[in-house]
């Protein structure tokens, strides 16, 4: 399997970015997942006038990949148009860690391209929450 780079991922974040639909917050985010098996998800965030109704870009792009058959992440890429680093919001990093293991790295990437800061999902969401399906069966 060739490994696609960072670049790659970004770009198809960004594209996300730009079909985002926020005419409420006016914070468009782009989100590309990779799951091990090398397959790339990506998604924008999008707004409800019922503001619980609205989607962050990361769980636009976990749907997709489950959508399509898949069920494990080992990178993220994250961009925002105002920020320069941007993190997933606490439902997404619990959404995320559903997904993935504590060590995934998610990479915070500036509009340009730039990869500002990289994260563990464990920073992000220390002592997670995650349902051990062996000791309940």
């Amino acid at each position: 399997m060739m490994e696609i780079p960072i670049q790659e991922m970004f770009k198809l974040a960004k594209q996300a970015l730009k079909n985002a639909y926020v005419p409420l917050c006016k914070f468009p985010v782009g989100a590309c997942i990779r799951t091990v098996e090398g397959q790339l998800f990506y998604g924008c965030n999008w707004e409800n006038a019922a503001t619980p109704l609205s989607q962050c870009a990361e769980t636009s792009a976990i749907s997709q990949m489950l959508s399509n058959g898949y069920r494990k992440i080992s990178e993220v890429v994250l961009v925002a148009e105002k920020i320069d680093v941007c993190t997933p919001c606490g439902a997404c990093r619990q959404r995320l860690f559903e997904f993935a293991d504590d060590n995934v790295k998610i990479y915070a990437c500036g509009i340009d391209g730039k990869i500002n800061k990289i994260f563990e999902l464990n920073e992000l969401l220390p002592a997670a929450f995650r349902f051990d399906l062996k000791a309940a069966s």
